[in-house]
């Protein structure tokens, strides 16, 4: 299926990307425009900052909902700036558009919900709404274009994703993992659609919110959308994400923006080798599991079980050590085996069934 998109116009920095800033909750007014008046000082055009908060526990700050839209309107008038905020349910939609917000977002516990993606689908219906759409908790990419399609399908054509990365259970170092190729799969699927990164969600940290700036970038997306507050140790919720606004425009000072254009003579070269090498790939797989349906057939005469675990582990500490020495991660190593074994084993297993 296709989207439906408009441009979403929206003003950029650097020229080449737009940054969305603001708290993770408005606070109180006058948190809201010491914050806002510092961003817009620093040259950012789009402010943002949640009204309504549900918590992943009960007891935190929620949001002061419907009487903080008021403080946004403020924002707009005395800076000039876009505002944006989180919608999780049609009456937010009614309200936020009522007092004038330019640029809703669905969130990630949101978006994995299709009941709730629809209500709010069914809301925005015969509006001009620019929306925003974050990736689902987890790594299901199905999922988030299904949330996609459905705004989509109730005419909302200024639309836009936000990778926040993906909640696993295993804690490593960032807070979400950011697993990038589901982010570059939805681009190469739609590749119209602007999709912003959120360092601060994935990171969790704000010493780490420069360098995943700079891989977002890098890895050709559209913009980024940080948390800043004028007081980050003192901020209500996720303080521990947020930078202030002399810290935020550091960041965008050191950032690089790449050209996205394609150098076609060199380029068209090493993408003519790494043809070549694909090729060479395919065939070795194709050769590979001739071999492991020989072994089927010959487990099948002897009565052996299609899996052999040891011979498994063998395999992947092998070649995992192997890529190692080799420049390539183990993980990837193992990725790659884990999927040439599955395939292996649903080959023997079809000779098994006949």
């Amino acid at each position: 299926m296709e989207l439906n998109l408009q441009p979403l116009n929206l003003p950029s920095d650097q020229e080449r990307a737009f940054i969305i800033a603001g708290p993770c909750s408005a606070e109180t007014e006058e948190q809201v425009m010491t914050t806002a008046k510092q961003l817009a000082g620093k040259g950012c055009h789009i402010f943002r900052a949640g009204v309504w908060k549900p918590r992943t526990k009960p007891g935190g700050f929620e949001g002061h909902g419907e009487p903080a839209l008021p403080w946004l309107a403020r924002v707009k008038q005395e800076t000039g700036m876009l505002v944006a905020t989180e919608v999780a349910t049609p009456k937010h939609v009614e309200l936020a558009l009522k007092h004038g917000v330019d640029i809703l977002w669905i969130g990630a516990r949101t978006t994995a919900n299709p009941f709730a993606v629809q209500e709010l689908a069914d809301a925005l219906k015969g509006t001009d709404a620019t929306v925003l759409i974050k990736n689902p908790v987890n790594p299901d990419l199905e999922l988030w274009i299904g949330a996609l399609l459905r705004i989509n399908g109730a005419g909302i054509s200024k639309l836009g994703a936000i990778h926040r990365g993906f909640s696993s259970y295993e804690k490593k170092l960032y807070r979400n993992e950011p697993m990038w190729q589901i982010p570059i799969e939805l681009k190469r699927r739609f590749p119209q659609l602007p999709v912003v990164c959120d360092p601060s969600h994935i990171s969790g940290r704000r010493d780490l919110i420069a360098s995943l700036c700079q891989e977002a970038l890098d890895m050709g997306l559209d913009g980024l959308m940080v948390e800043s507050h004028c007081n980050p140790d003192k901020a209500w919720s996720d303080a521990s994400q947020q930078v202030t606004p002399d810290v935020l425009d550091f960041i965008v000072s050191r950032l690089v923006f790449r050209d996205k254009t394609e150098h076609a003579d060199k380029l068209k070269d090493y993408r003519h080798e790494i043809d070549e090498l694909d090729d060479e790939i395919i065939e070795l797989l194709a050769k590979r599991m001739k071999v492991s349906r020989n072994i089927g057939e010959y487990k099948k005469e002897v009565g052996m079980t299609v899996v052999q675990t040891r011979r498994y582990s063998e395999i992947l500490d092998k070649r995992g050590a192997q890529g190692s020495l080799l420049g390539i991660g183990r993980e990837c190593i193992k990725n790659i085996f884990e999927n040439i074994h599955e395939e292996s084993v649903r080959q023997q297993m079809e000779i098994f069934n006949k």
